[in-house]
């Protein structure tokens, strides 16, 4: 065994917008990455859009940073539930954790599940105790919850003892005493070298486990990860071990280290402990996955393969075929849509597509109602026009018998909102699990089917006043838990295509809430409100204006008052369309239609699926 004395390895982990992004931004600051006079922004390591509007960090990022002679390398985790598979992938990588934890909310439900890995990994940790500058916070009462969390998930002793920081990442300091705010984070980064241990490297030949993918549009995917034992250089020969048992014979086309934000290109000699990105020379009919092992070329040894999360959910992905067509998107044609979802295979892990009968339409598969909407608010961005539809959860059969994915979730909300919480989930097959309370709320813990999942935030949140916090992760597969109460309301459907008028939408609010406003151009089939009559579909006409005669004038329409719409964002929208609707994307809107337009064609599909019609 030897150890490379001056790398350290550290992956951040963290329950969503705890603040780790942020502090990994004070670390490259603090590290003299960047001049003082220039402007970087908020955020470094969330560069996409995305990740800078919700808050939340998609994908892992490796960054590293020089520091009193070290080599600092920093894994930024993604802390949602959705991207749990990122985060167990990265620890491989790490030799220790930094958890950030904020001094208000205490250890969440997501870091519970984080920290867990981290532990069974045997990983060594170090705790911040970020956003001490909240009011009423009790950062000293966190740190105690952080222990008691780590006993509970059965740390070993050298685990136990660690150390603690206290600080603001982002009025940017870090120190042993929370009430005695330090000039800088310079506490943290020593605390880092002196509690993260060396990376530890086996003898033998070379062994290098590809933990995450990066892409190129120029060179095509990047393998990245840590190396185990021996040595990589450029123009190398090496054996690429596939999880399958295969070997494949290859070298090296180039190789990257991580230095500061980016990647850089380098002919040395990589050592055993640093963290790479490597371009393999490979035939365009041989990929490499995550867990496959870059071997020695001559006596190649596979490290074990790691697991990667499977698909709980399938979406079906489809072209616009809406009267609005072609109208709003740059990119709406089949080509164009088959050709964006293969090259997203390329990096996003976790998806799968299957081919179906239609050339127009492709079942896409993810781990969740974000993983989809990522990718779907990514294409709209970009200009593409699709529609999706309904999003089913995957069922198995396992030993002759009927299986659905199951999932593990939390709601922390006010002890008054518990049994309305229970009452929910109970009817959506959820089973009760542990009752605990921390202070005036209550954390409930449940084992429910993932088809229960959706939708269930909103209603969770409308029935608690918007107190809840839910968490959740995939568990397993389990026996299916049988049909739900399907409670949903009616639609109201567009009878004409046109410009919605006040007068119309004022006349018919009786009907139900709408999802659009006078102005608003609709077309016939378009779903544009909920029906307060459960299970029944109205037809109605909201493009009719008033006759304008001597005694009735515009102005008079003016005045017609209507309640605002409601508006859905993109997973609201997601979650709430029924099996008989799609869901219109384009750049500019969200609309939800009827798959058959057609009122007439509608009622005869009805009838031949067997159903009476109202």
């Amino acid at each position: 065994m030897v150890f490379m004395q001056n790398i350290r390895n550290v992956a951040i982990i963290a329950h969503v917008d705890h603040g780790k992004t942020t502090l990994v931004d004070r670390m490259l600051h603090q590290a003299k990455l960047f001049r003082d006079n220039q402007e970087t922004g908020e955020l470094i390591l969330d560069n996409n859009d995305l990740e800078r509007e919700r808050g939340i960090t998609i994908l892992s990022k490796n960054v590293s940073v020089r520091y009193k002679g070290y080599k600092i390398n920093i894994i930024d985790t993604p802390g949602h539930s959705d991207f749990g598979g990122e985060v167990e992938r990265v620890l491989n990588m790490a030799d220790g954790v930094l958890l950030v934890v904020d001094a208000f909310e205490g250890p969440m439900p997501q870091t519970r599940f984080v920290l867990q890995k981290a532990i069974e990994l045997g990983l060594k940790p170090i705790v911040v105790v970020n956003k001490v500058d909240k009011p009423n916070c009790d950062p000293e009462a966190t740190q105690e919850a952080v222990f008691d969390l780590m006993f509970n998930l059965g740390a070993n002793n050298d685990q136990l003892e660690f150390p603690t920081a206290y600080g603001s990442a982002k009025q940017g300091w870090m120190g042993e005493d929370w009430q005695t705010p330090a000039e800088d984070i310079s506490y943290l980064m020593d605390l880092i070298i002196e509690y993260i241990p060396s990376p530890i490297v086996p003898e033998g030949n070379t062994q290098m486990m590809i933990s995450s993918l990066d892409y190129s549009s120029y060179l095509g995917r990047i393998a990245v990860g840590r190396l185990h034992r021996g040595t990589l250089q450029a123009g190398q020969s090496i054996t690429l071990a596939k999880r399958d048992g295969s070997m494949v014979k290859t070298k090296i086309k180039e190789l990257y280290t991580f230095e500061g934000l980016g990647k850089e290109r380098t002919k040395s000699v990589v050592e055993a402990g640093e963290i790479c990105a490597v371009l393999l020379d490979l035939d365009k009919n041989v990929a490499f996955e995550i867990g496959d092992t870059i071997c020695d070329a001559d006596a190649p040894e596979a490290l074990p393969p790691i697991k990667v999360d499977e698909p709980t959910m399938s979406m079906l992905f489809t072209i616009n075929t809406s009267p609005f067509f072609g109208k709003e998107g740059k990119y709406v044609t089949s080509r164009h849509l088959r050709d964006r979802l293969y090259a997203e295979l390329e990096k996003n892990l976790a998806m799968r597509i299957e081919e179906t009968g239609s050339p127009d339409q492709l079942l896409v598969y993810g781990r969740g109602i974000m993983h989809l909407s990522v990718l779907i608010e990514t294409m709209r961005r970009e200009g593409y026009e699709l529609q999706v539809g309904q999003p089913k959860v995957i069922i198995k059969e396992i030993d002759r018998q009927k299986c659905e994915p199951v999932e593990q979730l939390t709601v922390l909300v006010p002890e008054e909102f518990s049994s309305k919480v229970i009452d929910v989930v109970t009817r959506r097959k959820g089973e009760v699990g542990t009752i605990d309370t921390k202070g005036d709320r209550v954390q409930l813990d449940f084992t429910i089917p993932s088809r229960g999942i959706i939708g269930l935030r909103n209603t969770l949140l409308t029935a608690t006043n918007g107190e809840a916090i839910i968490a959740h992760r995939f568990l397993e597969f389990q026996p299916w838990k049988g049909d739900m109460d399907d409670h949903k309301y009616g639609a109201l459907i567009a009878k004409e295509t046109g410009e919605a008028t006040a007068y119309s939408i004022s006349k018919l609010q009786d009907r139900g809430p709408f999802f659009i406003e006078p102005g608003d151009h609709v077309y016939a089939g378009e779903v544009i409100g909920e029906s307060l009559r459960p299970g029944n579909d109205i037809v109605i006409n909201v493009v009719t204006a008033k006759n304008l005669t001597n005694m009735r004038s515009k102005s008079a329409d003016d005045k017609s008052t209507t309640s605002p719409a409601i508006k859905m964002s993109l997973e609201e929208a997601m979650e709430y369309i029924r099996e008989d609707e799609y869901l219109e994307i384009t750049p500019s809107n969200l609309r939800i239609r009827k798959i058959i337009l057609d009122e007439i064609e509608r009622k005869r599909a009805r009838i031949a699926a067997g159903y009476k019609d109202e």
